[in-house]
């Protein structure tokens, strides 16, 4: 029977074990359902870029107060962890505390004492950001993209911080009134232990463990709650960081398959009609641009899970500034939404079987994309480097080169580029005609 509880949390760890990796199994089969894109260049850069980005959190720092806060929860999240794993090994193997013997009762009073210390500022900037979203109501948290679950979800997750961080110190409040524990080594519990000491020992017991196995498996729970929350940028904010686009802002990719027929109506010895080579990408174009998620690049569908809902992109954005109906964030949150409905069908029928829906237009309109500028602001705006502009470019690649649906002036410039060789509207003849009025 004395084991009977170290099976029993076994059990439950490896269910919750499992439960995670098929959830994190299927995120990774969305993601992968995207087209091909090369981001392994520049090595050296992209572990720069990840440390300094995401582990640093130094885009997060661009508005203090909330940065700081971010980076209190963010380093909880990380430090406390390490304590996660000493109640893991103690569940397992049914010990207590084991890494005081290792560490020396002083010096594992003193890792107590900074973990719990940072639990509490933890729980504090759990209720200020609470108090940011719910009563002084920050204008970025009440967009219309931000109602129903992706505001609830927000909330969920700061209470059930709130929540974790509470066990963890009622846990060690009761202990600290265990006979026999001498000094409490708990630097906050320690101000907590007299709620407690009213209690006799049996009853003492008996909190300090519901309390531990409180913490455990609420974390567990936590666990399984990421990948169905905007809360999964916790695991994805590293590598979408790594694979970022390094090149310069403002710099657009262009299509091999356009260049290629661009270069041989250049090419007065080029053969139209030539069997394309073994391996040519530009050999097969495919569709242009994207109308569905399909079309996108696995980089841009990580960019979608990756998205911290924060929305410091669209408060940046100059278009939604002055009152149009683009926002960045729910470009990604929207390309998140259907690449979720296009998974749950391919992995239903195998293979995916047309809906009748597709990014553009149900989920995204046309409107929101033109209604960019293409100012990159999202961009350096994002505290884990997401591309809103890669998405919004692409699918315009796709009115433009499939369905010829530019707004009237960029179908005018257009033809005028075709016609004249430049934008306006007078003959190559006359572009110089200006220099004689000087």
């Amino acid at each position: 029977m004395q084991y009977v509880d170290n099976v029993v949390f076994v059990a439950v760890l490896a269910l919750a074990i499992f439960w995670f990796s098929k959830q994190v199994g299927r995120i990774r089969k969305n993601i992968n359902l995207g087209r091909d894109i090369d981001r392994t260049d520049r090595k050296s850069e992209r572990w720069s870029t990840m440390l300094r980005v995401a582990f640093g959190q130094s885009k997060m720092q661009a508005r203090p107060i909330p940065g700081i806060l971010h980076f209190i929860v963010y380093a909880g999240f990380i430090l406390i962890n390490i304590e996660v794993l000493e109640i893991l090994i103690d569940g397992i193997f049914g010990t207590h505390r084991v890494f005081a013997p290792v560490l020396g009762e002083s010096f594992y009073g003193v890792v107590i004492g900074f973990f719990e210390v940072l639990a509490v500022l933890v729980l504090l900037a759990c209720v200020i950001f609470l108090w940011r979203r719910n009563v002084s109501k920050v204008k970025r948290f009440q967009s219309a993209e931000m109602k129903g679950w992706a505001f609830r979800d927000g909330n969920n997750i700061l209470v059930i911080e709130i929540v974790l961080m509470t066990a963890l110190l009622t846990m060690n409040a009761a202990e600290a009134n265990f006979e026999g524990h001498g000094q409490a080594p708990f630097l906050v519990s320690a101000y907590l232990a007299p709620l407690f000491s009213g209690l006799d020992q049996s009853t003492l017991h008996f909190v300090e463990r519901f309390a531990w196995w409180f913490h455990i498996l609420g974390i567990l729970a936590f666990l399984n709650y990421l990948p169905v929350s905007k809360h999964f940028h916790i695991i994805l904010a590293f590598p979408n960081t790594w694979f970022s686009n390094l090149d310069a802002k403002g710099r657009f990719s262009n299509m091999a398959s356009v260049t290629k027929e661009v270069k041989m109506m250049m090419d007065p010895n080029a053969d139209p009609f030539a069997a394309p080579a073994e391996g040519d990408e530009a050999a097969e174009p495919g569709r242009f641009g994207a109308k569905d998620v399909t079309d996108l690049n696995w980089v841009n569908l990580m960019n979608a899970y990756s998205c911290t809902e924060c929305g410091r992109c669209t408060s940046e954005c100059p278009a939604n500034i002055t009152g149009k109906k683009l926002s960045p964030r729910k470009v990604m949150m929207d390309t998140r939404d259907r690449l979720e409905e296009v998974g749950a069908n391919v992995a239903k029928n195998g293979e995916f079987k047309e809906d009748g829906k597709s990014l553009l237009d149900d989920y995204i309109t046309r409107e929101e994309l033109w209604a960019c500028t293409s100012c990159n602001a999202c961009t350096q705006a994002c505290p884990v480097n997401i591309d809103p502009l890669s998405i919004i470019v692409q699918m315009r690649n796709y009115l433009v080169m499939e369905e010829s649906a530019a707004p009237q002036e960029l179908n005018l410039m257009m033809t005028n580029v075709e016609n004249n060789g430049a934008p306006w509207q007078f003959a190559q003849a006359d572009r110089l005609n200006w220099k004689d009025e000087a």
